[in-house]
């Protein structure tokens, strides 16, 4: 076999390589997930130094969980008063009380699911989600508009990136909702400990809600 000749390597395709560009533009737009695309998740590990120090630049911080598996861009806290007014480029998103309620309840599901130690992916149908909100609905309470209110509020957390809608195996077959681990980056520890104070106030906001609604 010849041997190569000088300046021959430099005519080989170089391997594919992903720049800051190729990683912070899908940061930007939203949520990276490590089963989603392997192939930038393993970029990302590898030049993460490089893209906390860019966005940096931005006033962003780069949120990163090896162990789940995600990534996303968060708006710095506690930015000085006096400092120049710039564009906020990640948007933030008020949220509804009963997506809230959806959301908060979720994640106590997750800890309840975690603390179990089966499956790594807590899957829910849609009943079991209307059954998790009609515990804090009162009696009697219209099952097809609580239906409606759900799939709603359910296609909302999907738009957030919280919950992934599965793709049926079959025909006919009950809807079913993946909870995302990333909601416990926004559902903190410190949330949790006051959970139950706040489902129950959520509980009473929502019966008063109920009772207000069916009066009119």
């Amino acid at each position: 076999m010849a041997e190569p000749m000088p300046g021959d390597v430099d005519d080989l395709p170089a391997a594919p390589q992903h720049d800051l560009t190729a990683l912070v533009i899908p940061l930007l737009k939203g949520v990276l997930y490590r089963d989603e695309d392997p192939t930038l998740w393993a970029a990302l590990l590898r030049l993460q130094a490089r893209v906390r120090d860019h966005v940096a630049v931005l006033l962003l911080d780069l949120v990163l969980d090896e162990a789940e598996g995600y990534a996303f861009l968060r708006s710095r806290p506690g930015l000085d008063e006096d400092s120049p007014k710039l564009p906020r480029l990640i948007r933030r998103q008020p949220l509804s009380f009963q997506l809230s309620l959806l959301l908060a309840l979720l994640r106590k599901k997750l800890v309840e699911f975690d603390a179990s130690g089966g499956e790594t992916r807590l899957i829910l149908s849609r009943d079991a989600v209307v059954e998790m909100i009609r515990v804090f609905l009162p009696a009697g309470s219209n099952d097809a508009r609580l239906i409606d209110q759900v799939e709603t509020h359910l296609n909302k957390a999907i738009e957030l990136g919280f919950v992934r809608r599965l793709k049926p195996a079959a025909t006919g077959q009950e809807a079913l909702f993946e909870v995302r681990r990333i909601l416990k980056a926004f559902v903190d520890a410190q949330w949790l400990a006051d959970l139950d104070q706040r489902l129950a106030l959520y509980k009473t906001q929502l019966t008063t809600t109920g009772s207000t609604d069916e009066d009119t």
